[in-house]
């Protein structure tokens, strides 16, 4: 296969970039998850949001930095192998990939789950299986038709909310769907305080609220197929923390002011109640449409980044090198195919499995999140050292203020890891963890990656 076969096509536009980091960033979560962070925090995990999205974005800027400057397909496990080394690589890149196959079985599950609303005659999981083979088929078309379903999944849930926002707005000011009386925003302090359960409400809701935030830094991942990536990721990078706060903080914001805290998700999504107040009958169907989207495309970002990553896996010599082939359409057809074959018996498990051996695989993921930004940030530093002078593309993703926004973001995601220890569900990832980077270890040793990745080290370690 010659060389120009084994690269990826660029056929993502700036427009794709910037719906898919803010799809990436808005999920499930808010439409139905929402209750139960603002159950710990009250009124005040507006707070948490807000600090966990200035977290996200120093983030996604050093990552940002490190892929204007070098756009390669893999991102941040392609910058751990180059800047810490090759082992980092490897497990940054495999434990994402895991990440993504337990996130595509539940969204796949979750399809059946909300289809089962409108056809309750069907079986779940021939609605499972059915958006399994569309969205795989999708992501072997062109990493155009990706990015076109993407593009419109994102755009669904970012009008849901936009809609949801100016309703809440007009009840808010002008009392529509409340009698004519303006609700006001007395709901944010009248219910025990905007702080009802102190400071320790606001610090136990921040790893679900960076959870929340889980997925986006999948971005990187683009930088390989973007037709101007230097250009393209910078604004859809700049702009993240501005729609993580339009978008979740201003909807919670809405949303807490019409309705006392206490209340929210105790009748229902408040999405879903909003809708109904303004005289929309089929309010939940349509809720359930768009949580059914949210839900395709989250199993699309998945398939598409456990194909990209597993494909740089085996460029970097820590995984069979057939995955590395790339089809004439610019696909790494065969690493797409290898992950969609694990997500065809992954469901197949979901079902059969006891539901304990799904908590503990969903514990690895939850786990991979807090390794992944961790790795972005040790990698970033290391960039950093090494690269002195800013060279001309990454000058404009320079992050600022730093080491201090690094150690200000290292020091959320270690506060997050000792938030976990007091919760009983998520201490689990904590030992579960470290146990499958023990794993991967001993299989990188005992399969000799440590050898074979030589050749990449050596010799295209910065193509």
């Amino acid at each position: 296969m010659s060389n120009k076969n084994r690269e990826l096509h660029r056929g993502l536009e700036e427009r794709h970039l910037s719906m898919m980091a803010l799809g990436a960033t808005i999920g499930v979560g808010l439409f139905l998850g929402s209750a139960s962070t603002i159950k710990l925090a009250g009124p005040a995990i507006l707070l948490a949001y807000l600090i966990g999205g200035l977290a996200i974005f120093i983030i996604m800027r050093a990552l940002g930095e490190m892929a204007v400057d070098n756009p390669v397909a893999g991102s941040f496990s392609r910058y751990a192998h180059i800047h810490v080394g090759p082992l980092a690589g490897y497990l940054t890149g495999w434990t994402y990939w895991f990440q993504w196959i337990v996130t595509c079985m539940a969204e796949v599950t979750a399809v059946g789950v909300y289809m089962h609303l409108w056809f309750p005659g069907v079986p779940t999981w021939i609605w499972a299986l059915i958006s399994l083979c569309s969205i795989g088929a999708i992501n072997f078309i062109a990493v155009r038709a990706y990015g076109e379903f993407e593009f419109w999944f994102s755009l669904i849930k970012v009008v849901t909310i936009i809609l949801m926002i100016v309703a809440g707005s007009g009840m808010i000011v002008f009392g529509f769907g409340n009698g004519g009386v303006p609700t006001g925003i007395s709901a944010l302090w009248k219910h025990g305080g905007f702080m009802p359960n102190g400071v320790s409400g606001v610090v136990l809701a921040l790893p679900m609220v960076a959870f929340a935030y889980g997925g986006v830094e999948m971005l990187g991942l683009t930088a390989g197929e973007a037709k101007n990536p230097r250009k393209s990721l910078t604004r859809a990078v700049d702009a993240v923390f501005w729609r993580v706060l339009v978008f979740y903080v201003g909807a919670l914001l809405v949303l807490m002011s019409i309705y006392p805290w206490n209340q929210i998700g105790v009748e229902g999504s408040p999405f879903v109640i909003t809708f109904e107040r303004l005289g929309i009958p089929a309010a939940a169907g349509l809720i359930n449409f768009v949580v059914l989207t949210a839900a395709l495309s989250s199993c699309n970002s998945g398939i598409f980044s456990t194909g990209r990553m597993l494909f740089n896996l085996a460029q970097q010599g820590q995984a069979l090198r057939i995955f590395s082939k790339v089809g004439g359409n610019g696909v790494p057809n065969v690493a797409v195919a290898a992950s969609l074959l694990l997500l065809l018996i992954g469901v197949l498990l979901n079902y059969l499995a006891p539901k304990s051996v799904f908590v503990w695989l969903t514990a690895i993921a939850t786990f991979a999140v807090v390794w992944t930004w961790a790795v972005i940030l040790l990698a970033h530093w290391n960039f950093r050292a090494r690269t002195r002078r800013a060279s001309d593309e990454s000058r404009s993703m320079r992050l600022g203020l730093f080491p201090l926004t690094s150690y200000l973001a290292g020091a959320f995601l270690l506060l997050i890891l000792c938030v976990m220890t007091l919760n009983e569900q998520a201490r689990i990832a904590l030992y579960i963890g470290p146990a499958w980077l023990a794993f991967l270890c001993a299989v990188y040793f005992l399969l000799g990656y440590e050898r074979t990745c030589r050749e990449y080290v050596e010799g295209g370690s910065q193509s």
